[in-house]
């Protein structure tokens, strides 16, 4: 029996030691961020963004996988089941990695269980924008609208489960109207249908919203952030207008898969800190109405933690308000 404890740790040893060398060694070729999202919208383009930087800090380029589908819950299942060595992780999101569980009856994946968070993006706000000829100018003419012609605003957005979809069912549901929120493969299909006058408006990422308004394309009425935006700042915000304390961002955050060694979920956290020490680089993220958060909670342990507490966050908005993906 001793002799067969002895091998036994001896083994275990033999396998730690080789775990740990092979960390060392990672990334030994390109690693995959899974985007459950189409090309060119919000999601894709801030996750472009930051594997940039990240890339170059771990010596391997990062491919973007776009696989989107079913509110991003496709592409976060293919995550769930990738092999857990490093290089394959996905770009979470607040839709398939916080809402997702309280809003459909099936899912493929657990975001607490099947997933190691390796860091959080910055946060970004949203804002809503209707077209240019909308007879709608300020928000609370927008509101009364909705309220006295229900079904009658259409409000366009990214495809169910996105941050677009669930915030303005949100926004509806609080300000108590019935809206017909109308889904599309993406935001920039949404967007484009905001602009011709198809739709009468949506909430977009400031980021990706920012040129458009511009140049003039659409109206911006009002952000989703807890104060004005210093981008936007002749826009108000939700809460000082129409809905006192609502506030609402897109978050993010890097996941791989659960039994990804800690060395490696370290190393690629450790690389992704040093980009965001890089003024330059947050500074531009800054100017685009991104929300940079204190550094303590660009952290793993962090994003954990918040993953749970949206799970729970949503499941209690889910049970007060319409807002379903089934």
């Amino acid at each position: 029996m001793t002799s067969l404890l002895f091998k036994s740790g001896a083994a275990a040893l033999a396998l730690a030691a080789a775990a740990s060398a092979w960390a060392q060694t990672y990334p030994a070729k390109p690693i995959t961020w899974i985007v459950p999202f189409a090309a060119g919208g919000p999601t894709d383009a801030l996750a472009r963004h930051i594997a940039e930087r990240v890339a170059r800090e771990v010596g391997q380029p990062i491919v973007i996988d776009n696989s989107p589908g079913a509110g991003g819950t496709v592409g976060t299942a293919k995550a769930a089941r990738a092999a857990p060595d490093g290089y394959t992780m996905l770009v979470g999101h607040m839709g398939y990695m916080g809402a997702a569980p309280a809003l459909y009856k099936k899912l493929n994946y657990d975001p607490v269980k099947d997933f190691a968070p390796v860091f959080r993006f910055p946060d970004t706000p949203l804002v809503l924008m209707v077209r240019k000829e909308h007879p709608a100018k300020d928000i609370k003419a927008l509101v009364d609208f909705g309220k006295a012609n229900p079904d009658k605003l259409f409000i366009s957005n990214a495809g169910v489960g996105s941050s677009s979809h669930l915030i303005a069912a949100l926004f509806a549901t609080s300000a108590g109207m019935k809206v017909s929120l109308v889904p599309y493969k993406g935001a920039g299909p949404a967007l484009i249908d905001v602009i011709g006058g198809q739709v009468d408006g949506m909430f977009d990422q400031t980021n990706t919203a920012m040129p458009q308004i511009t140049e003039g394309k659409v109206r911006p009425l009002a952000v989703t952030s807890k104060v004005r935006l210093p981008q936007f700042k002749d826009v108000p915000t939700l809460a000082e207008t129409v809905l006192p304390n609502f506030e609402a961002s897109t978050w993010y955050g890097i996941y791989a898969p659960k039994g990804t060694p800690k060395e490696v979920l370290d190393k690629v956290q450790a690389a992704y800190l040093k980009v965001m020490t890089d003024k330059a680089f947050t500074d531009k993220m800054a100017n685009q109405a991104i929300q940079m958060l204190p550094p303590e909670q660009y952290t793993g342990t962090a994003l954990g933690k918040h993953t749970e507490a949206e799970v729970a966050r949503w499941k209690a908005v889910a049970a007060k308000t319409s807002i379903s993906l089934d």
